[in-house]
């Protein structure tokens, strides 16, 4: 069985090398999407900034169209409130006319209908100065007098001059509303108006864009044709200079030199770096022991402060529970204190109690009777 050298890894290495850099050449020149060799970038501004041209123009009319559309919004908005307004005043003015002339006490009928009128008859009497109609008697009031016919007529009269009056209010409220109607109806014939004139301009201004733009377009396709006939030929002639120069450069070799940077020793070119040299290595083996050390160092340092942490904290603990301890014992003898100052005061109190009756019992009820009236007087 064969051993592999060193210098059959190094060869396997640049190998491997090799084909990774070819495979992002093809990669980078055959992609269709990121490469540009070929590519009428200027042409595509072109076509992008008349795009934007064409829209900004499109957004342009939209938004006049809206605005004149938030216009005539408004404008309706204004008039439907003048309408509500208007009807809302005619509204209240007939409240108003209601309350004041047409009260219900008002009516040619409310002689018939009054709740009152039984307290209002009188009996008969032969004139308005009958002397059976004392004060006293509450048979005389006002409104019933020998005058009733023609207080009734007048009554008649007045109401039928507030019909008069209220039909032509009617009529006078019917003519505003038929004239503000109208005024409505002549606005939004002309809103209508105003919107089909906008829409015809927009229609003849998109059909005049349309017209540029394929004007435009057959002018531009005409010289994009003869640029890509010259183009491709320049694109020939660039892909076999190119190829030659890449089979007699230095970019597929391995020449370490190619990787020097114009910017000082310190720094290579990316594309054509062929790997660290074995100092560099050495020295990155280096740094890596040097950050395990320390990480160990660190972490040794966690585990003391932690073990400090501890200790401190069932020190913490254990002088607590001596705490608690000495609390305990400290209400265990106020306790015993106070219970066995209960029980000399309960004693004493027994003591009194039994005294009091042993007096109560020897003193006569007669004796305790005649103190007691004498203290009363």
């Amino acid at each position: 069985m064969a051993l592999a050298q060193p210098r059959d890894l190094e060869q396997s290495l640049a190998l491997g090398r090799r084909r990774h850099n070819e495979l992002c050449r093809q990669k980078r020149i055959f992609d269709a999407r990121s490469r540009i060799i070929g590519g009428d970038t200027e042409a595509w501004d072109l076509q992008v900034r008349d795009q934007k041209i064409k829209e900004a123009t499109e957004k342009a009319g939209h938004e006049t169209f809206a605005a004149e559309m938030r216009h005539n919004d408004k404008i309706t908005c204004i008039l439907e409130g003048r309408e509500r307004r208007d009807k809302k005043s005619l509204c209240k003015a007939i409240n108003e006319f209601q309350q004041r002339f047409q009260r219900p006490e008002m009516r040619r009928e409310f002689d018939l209908s009054d709740p009152l009128a039984l307290r209002k008859d009188l009996p008969a009497r032969q004139s308005d100065n009958d002397i059976r109609n004392t004060v006293s008697g509450m048979q005389r009031f006002m409104g019933e007098d020998l005058n009733f016919r023609e207080r009734k007529k007048f009554q008649e009269e007045q109401n039928r001059e507030w019909s008069l009056q209220q039909q032509r209010e009617w009529e006078n409220a019917r003519a505003q509303h038929r004239s503000a109607e109208d005024l409505c109806l002549k606005t939004r014939l002309q809103f209508d108006e105003t919107a089909k004139h906008l829409q015809n301009l927009e229609s003849a201004t998109r059909k005049a864009v349309c017209a540029a733009v394929k004007e435009f377009n057959k002018s531009q396709a005409t010289e994009s044709l003869e640029r890509k006939i010259r183009e491709k030929k320049q694109e020939q002639e660039d892909s076999l200079a190119e190829i030659s120069n890449l089979l007699r450069g230095d970019l597929l070799s391995e020449n370490p030199q190619q990787a020097a940077s114009s910017f000082g020793p310190h720094r290579v070119v990316p594309d054509r770096w062929k790997g660290m040299t074995q100092e560099q290595l050495e020295q990155i083996r280096l740094v890596q022991k040097q950050q395990v050390q320390e990480k160990l160092r660190l972490q040794e340092e966690e585990r003391q402060r932690d073990v400090d942490w501890d200790r401190r904290r069932v020190q913490m603990a254990r002088a607590a529970l001596l705490s608690e301890r000495q609390q305990q014992r400290q209400r265990r003898d106020l306790r015993r204190a106070l219970d066995y100052s209960n029980l000399s005061l309960a004693k004493e109190q027994r003591v009194r109690k039994k005294y009091m009756e042993e007096v109560c019992t020897n003193q006569p009820t007669k004796d305790y009777f005649t103190q007691f009236n004498t203290r009363s007087r």
